[in-house]
């Protein structure tokens, strides 16, 4: 599986992992399936209250509105724009998923209310002050994942 990353997004996403600092932060990812197994990330949401620099607590009703409002805005055409997963920071520990990440996100992909049949995990710290250090995983309802490639797009 193939994550695209746009600039626009990464633009968003710098300041505000600036202002968490050392807090992990995170939110929703809306995505648009553009070929067999290759996804663009389209929006996001940013939850307005931050987790410590251990954890982050994902709280859906921040994101409920954002949802509602891009399905509108895609026509609600499921198949192309949908829910792609979750994302959140490791300002102090390297972008990959912890235990906790893991068990949080099998939790979302078998959730029935969820309706996914996987979920994308995101992972990003800054890097330097212009640029996100970033990792992406999908997790399937039968348990597997695995690390699929994020190809980020270059900030001008």
């Amino acid at each position: 599986m193939i994550i695209y990353l746009p600039t626009n997004i990464q633009k968003k996403l710098i300041p505000t992992l600036e202002k968490a600092g050392a807090r992990e932060i995170g939110g929703v990812l809306m995505g648009e399936h553009i070929d067999e197994a290759k996804f663009r990330i389209v929006d996001l949401t940013i939850q307005k209250q931050f987790g410590n620099a251990l954890f982050f607590l994902r709280l859906v009703r921040d994101a409920v509105g954002s949802l509602k409002k891009f399905f509108k805005q895609t026509g609600y055409n499921y198949r192309k724009f949908n829910y792609l997963g979750e994302w959140h920071s490791h300002p102090t520990f390297p972008p990959i998923p912890s235990q906790q990440d893991i068990q949080s996100m099998q939790e979302i992909v078998t959730d029935s209310d969820t309706g996914a049949n996987f979920a994308v995990l995101i992972i990003v710290r800054l890097k330097t002050p212009q640029e996100i250090e970033a990792t992406a995983t999908v997790f399937l309802q039968d348990g597997q994942f695995f690390e699929c490639e994020l190809i980020k797009e270059k900030i001008i």
